[in-house]
């Protein structure tokens, strides 16, 4: 008898596992990853992201506070990749993996971060020594909120655009 009951606990328990595990694997995250990609020129740019929602929240001056580094996106860094050298905002960028920044100001224009140290968490461990290009840029108001943190790559650049800001970053 107690054979019987020690297999029938086993069984339970080994299905609640399953169930619970199931259940975690199916849960989307807060801030899916997300991955933008284009030609500008010849280059071949691709962007990876984690994409955070607005959801009623404050983001520009409090989630996200101003004049301070932030990732341009959710848990670990946004990553900038050029497949061939280009020019942002104006200024050389070699061909690479970079670690993409961004200081948002209360107004006025932003700060662009292209840091070489690419394999980052967030901000936490950003050294500005290791920056290989700050470019200002001036973002624009959106005509309607995006929920969704999201990049474009377009045939001029690509811009950031969540809550009612679009951060336009100029390539050639």
């Amino acid at each position: 008898m107690n054979t019987i009951f020690k297999s029938a606990t086993m069984i339970v328990a080994a299905m609640t596992i399953s169930v619970n595990t199931f259940a975690q694997e199916t849960k989307k995250p807060a801030s899916p990853p997300a991955t933008a990609t284009g030609k500008i020129k010849d280059a071949n740019i691709t962007i990876a992201y984690s994409s955070p929602s607005v959801k009623d929240r404050t983001i520009w001056g409090d989630l996200v506070p101003y004049d301070k580094i932030w990732r341009a996106g959710a848990n670990e860094a946004t990553t900038f990749e050029t497949s061939k050298d280009i020019t942002v905002q104006g200024k050389k960028l070699p061909a690479g993996k970079y670690s993409f920044f961004l200081v948002p100001k209360a107004s006025g224009t932003w700060t662009a971060v292209f840091n070489k140290e690419s394999k980052q968490w967030g901000a936490y461990k950003y050294q500005e020594a290791q920056d290989a290009l700050r470019v200002d840029v001036k973002t624009k108001a959106l005509p309607a909120k995006q929920e969704a943190l999201l990049y474009k790559i377009n045939k001029n650049g690509f811009t950031m655009d969540w809550d009612k800001i679009s951060v336009p970053v100029e390539i050639k």
